[in-house]
């Protein structure tokens, strides 16, 4: 049976290269982007099976009415991707505060908007999947992302909440975590906070880290076919790392992670206070 997927960010990136494996296989997709135009390749090509929307998903009663909108024309919404978003670069101190609520509303606020207007749907036809794009940055943490970090791990953390909540409906929840691919994430999608000199020394750091981390940066358009399987899945997962290198590198952040919990776990536990007696 085809499915009909409710698509944000479909302009280009991951979320054209999704839109596109679905409609090649006969799914049904709501196409979303800010510039409508940019969608005209795909309703020339696939015709009916495309419906574009014009959407800020900054803006929760234009993604209401998308929603809506998406539902009363394909009639059901079995897939929702929340593909929307944009990485913020600079360090903690250089990010204005304009730069800082603008990246929380896109990648944390958009995504949680679309996911609160699809839920009655899928919750009362008591089946869907939600793909959280969520990111490596979303389980790990380096320098100059900091607020870009900030909105994947609440991304993260809010659709691990979720999943439990909506288990019980039928409907699933993935996090997809892609490493560095190329895309124009780091290109002209990205905003750049006015560097200060104080920090040159630690961005030149950074840049040289990632460039370890990504030698071989990955090809976009060979993430469709594991979004596909993710979404045909019985029993999907709900974080899927999406590359080659995440999973190295995040058994090792964890291994650190678990021998300093356990070197001041007495501390920990002294923290606790005297335990209460049993009446």
């Amino acid at each position: 049976m085809s499915k009909v997927w409710f698509l944000t960010g479909t302009s280009k990136g991951f979320g054209r290269i999704w839109a596109e494996a679905a409609l090649e296989r006969g799914d049904r997709v709501a196409a979303t982007a800010r510039d409508i135009t940019t969608l005209d390749g795909l309703v020339d090509r696939y015709g009916d099976l495309v419906l574009p929307i014009a959407l800020d998903v900054t803006d929760k009663a234009a993604v209401d009415a998308a929603v809506a909108q998406a539902h009363a024309h394909f009639g059901r919404l079995d897939v929702v991707v929340n593909n929307a978003g944009y990485g913020l670069f600079g360090m903690i101190e250089e990010i204005s505060e304009e730069q800082a609520r603008a990246q929380l509303e896109t990648n944390v606020f958009g995504a949680l908007w679309v996911t609160q207007a699809a839920l009655p749907f899928l919750r009362e036809q008591r089946s869907g999947h939600i793909l959280q794009v969520s990111s490596i940055g979303g389980v790990n943490a380096f320098p100059t992302l900091g607020l870009y970090h900030a909105s994947k791990w609440a991304l993260e953390g809010f659709s691990q909440s979720l999943a439990q909540e909506v288990a019980p409906f039928g409907v699933h929840v993935t996090l997809i975590e892609p490493t560095g691919f190329s895309t124009d994430w780091r290109g002209a999608s990205a905003v750049r906070a006015e560097p200060l000199e104080a920090y040159d020394v630690v961005r030149d750091q950074a840049a040289a880290g990632f460039a370890r981390r990504n030698p071989t940066p990955g090809d976009p358009e060979a993430t469709a076919q594991a979004v596909l399987a993710v979404v045909d899945a019985e029993d999907p997962p709900l974080r899927l790392f999406l590359g080659d290198g995440p999973f190295e590198m995040i058994k090792g952040e964890y291994a650190k992670r678990l021998a300093e919990w356990e070197a001041w776990n007495d501390v920990a536990v002294a923290a606790h206070g005297e335990k209460a007696a049993a009446p």
